[in-house]
C-alpha cells in the first residue's frame, strides 16, 4: 500500500532533515503550520497535503539494491551464527568434557561484545559512518572464527566469542536502522529477518551434516563462517563506501543536537520498553534454538541427526513466519498483531511441552518459531513509530544491542538451571518468556494508525 506524498523542490536552498514527530508520548500532536514549510519525511501518511519529501525506496537511489543485497547477506551470516549453537553444544560438551553450565558460557561471553555495541554505536556511526560499520563489524567476526576454527582451548573459545558479539551488535543496530529509513519499511525488515532465520535455518543442517556424516570435528564448521564473514567485508565496503561519518552526521542531524542523542534516546520510555522486550524475546529464540538439539535427545530420546533437524524445523519457521506475516503484520497494526502471534505461539508450548512425542514436538517447535518470527521486525517498527527519526539509530542500535545481550544471558540461565534441575526445564521457562513478553509488549503507548509506508 502507498501514501501519497507531495515533493517540493526548493532551488538555491539545501533541504534538512526536521525532527520527526514523537508519538513517545502516546498522542499525536498537531502540525506547526507557523514559518515555512520545511522539507521532512512523512513516514506514516499524515502530512495530509503538507510538503513532505519522498522517502528513499529498496530501489531508489539505484546503489540501494545493493546496500540491501549486502545487508541481506550479512543476516544471513549473523543467523548462522546464532543457529550453529543449536547444533554444536552438544559436541562442544562432549569434546572439552563439559557440564551444562560451563558449556553455557558460549552464549553469555558475546553479551560483553553486545554491551559495548549497545553504548558505542551511535557515536562510531558518527565518527565512522556505515562505510566504518560495513568493515569493522564483520572484520570482528573474521578475527573470531578464525581463532575457533584453530581448535583452541576452552577458555579461549569463551573468551574471543565476545568480540563475535561486538560485530553481531553493530551490524545488527546499523542494519535495522537504515532500512528503518526506507519505504515499506515492515516488509523489508520481514524479509531482512527473512534471510536471518535462513540462515539460522541451513546452519544446523550443515553443521550436523559435516559431524555426524562427514566425521568432521565441530570446530571445522567455522572455517565457513570465516570464509563467509572475509565475503561480508568486501560486500559491505563497497555497497556503503560514499556512507562516510560526515555524511551521517550531515543527513541525521539537526542543529544543536550533535552530541548525546543516545542520552536523548535513553531518556524515552519507548526506548527501555523495546530495549527489555528484545532482550526477553531474542534470549527465547537463541535459548529454544540453542538448546532444542539437547533436549530433544536427551528428552525426547531423539538419534543425534534427526534431533538436530528440529532446530533447523524451528529456524525455518522463524524464517517463513517472517517473511508470510510480515506483509500481514502492517494491515492489522502492529500492537494487535504481536499480541495474538505470542497467544497462538503459548498454545503451541503448551502442545510442545505436555505431549511427550517426538514428531509432535518437533512441529509444535516449528509453529512457534513461525509465529514468533515477525517479532523482532515489528517492534523495530514500533521504534520507529513512536520515535523522532533522529533518534532511531540510537534507539534502535541500543535496543538491539540489548536484546542481543538476551541472546547471551537467558541461554546461559537456561543451561545453568538444567544443571540443576534438568534439561526437561526448557519448556516451563519458555512458556513463562513468551507470557512475559506478552506482558511487556501490552506496555506501549498507543501508535499511530496509519502504515509505516509510502
Amino acid at each position: 500500500m502507498t501514501t501519497a506524498t507531495t515533493v517540493i523542490e526548493m532551488p538555491a536552498t539545501r533541504p534538512t532533515q526536521q525532527t520527526a514527530l514523537d508519538y513517545s508520548n502516546g498522542s499525536v500532536p498537531a502540525a506547526d503550520t507557523s514559518g515555512p514549510t520545511q522539507i521532512t519525511h512523512d513516514p506514516f501518511g499524515q502530512a495530509n497535503g503538507q510538503a513532505v519529501e519522498a522517502w528513499e525506496r529498496w530501489d531508489r537511489p539505484r546503489i540501494n539494491t545493493y546496500r540491501l543485497a549486502a545487508i541481506f547477506f550479512a543476516f544471513l551470516v549473523f543467523g548462522m551464527n546464532d543457529g550453529s549453537y543449536g547444533a554444536l553444544v552438544p559436541y562442544i560438551e562432549q569434546d572439552y568434557h563439559l557440564s551444562y553450565i560451563v558449556t553455557s558460557l558460549v552464549f553469555l561471553s558475546p553479551f560483553a561484545g553486545y554491551t559495548v555495541a549497545a553504548l558505542c554505536s551511535d557515536r562510531l556511526h558518527m565518527f565512522l559512518g556505515r562505510r566504518g560499520i560495513a568493515v569493522l563489524a564483520p572484520s570482528c567476526k573474521v578475527v573470531s572464527y578464525g581463532v575457533i576454527a584453530a581448535h583452541p582451548p576452552y577458555p579461549v573459545v569463551v573468551v574471543i566469542l565476545a568480540l563475535t558479539g561486538l560485530g553481531n551488535g553493530l551490524l545488527d543496530a546499523a542494519w535495522n536502522a537504515w532500512i528503518g529509513t526506507l519505504a515499506q519499511t515492515n516488509q523489508l525488515l520481514g524479509i531482512l529477518h527473512g534471510f536471518y532465520g535462513l540462515g539460522a535455518t541451513i546452519s544446523p543442517l550443515i553443521s550436523t551434516s559435516m559431524i555426524t556424516q562427514g566425521h568432521l570435528g565441530w570446530w571445522t564448521f567455522f572455517y565457513i563462517m570465516t570464509g563467509l564473514s572475509a565475503l561480508e567485508i568486501l560486500l559491505g565496503t563497497w555497497a556503503f563506501w560514499t556512507e562516510t561519518g560526515a555524511k551521517y552526521v550531515d543527513v541525521n542531524r539537526t542543529d544543536g543536537a550533535e552530541k548525546g542523542m543516545t542520552r536523548k534516546a535513553l531518556k524515552k520510555k519507548v526506548t527501555w520498553i523495546c530495549a527489555s522486550f528484545l532482550l526477553c524475546y531474542v534470549g527465547l529464540e537463541v535459548s529454544l534454538g540453542g538448546w532444542i538439539v539437547n533436549f530433544m535427545i536427551r528428552v525426547r530420546k531423539g538419534e543425534p541427526f534427526p534431533a538436530g533437524m528440529t532446530a533447523t524445523g524451528f529456524w525455518l519457521g522463524l524464517t517463513v513466519g517472517r517473511v508470510v506475516l510480515g506483509f500481514i503484520t502492517p494491515k492489522i497494526g502492529e500492537r494487535i498483531a504481536v499480541s495474538a502471534y505470542l497467544v497462538i505461539a503459548v498454545g503451541c508450548e503448551l502442545v510442545f511441552w505436555l505431549v511427550p512425542q517426538f514428531i509432535v514436538s518437533a512441529v509444535a517447535v516449528a509453529l512457534v518459531g513461525f509465529f514468533t518470527g515477525p517479532i523482532f521486525p515489528s517492534t523495530i517498527i514500533a521504534v520507529t513509530k513512536l520515535l523522532p527519526a533522529e533518534m532511531h539509530v540510537a534507539a534502535i542500535g541500543f535496543s538491539a544491542a540489548v536484546g542481543g545481550s538476551g541472546a547471551a544471558l537467558l541461554p546461559f540461565a537456561v543451561g545453568a538451571i538444567a544443571q540443576a534441575k534438568g534439561p526437561a526445564t526448557l519448556q516451563p521457562i519458555v512458556l513463562a518468556l513468551l507470557a512475559v513478553l506478552l506482558a511487556i509488549w501490552l506496555t506501549l503507548p498507543r501508535m499511530p494508525k496509519r502504515l509505516h509506508e509510502a
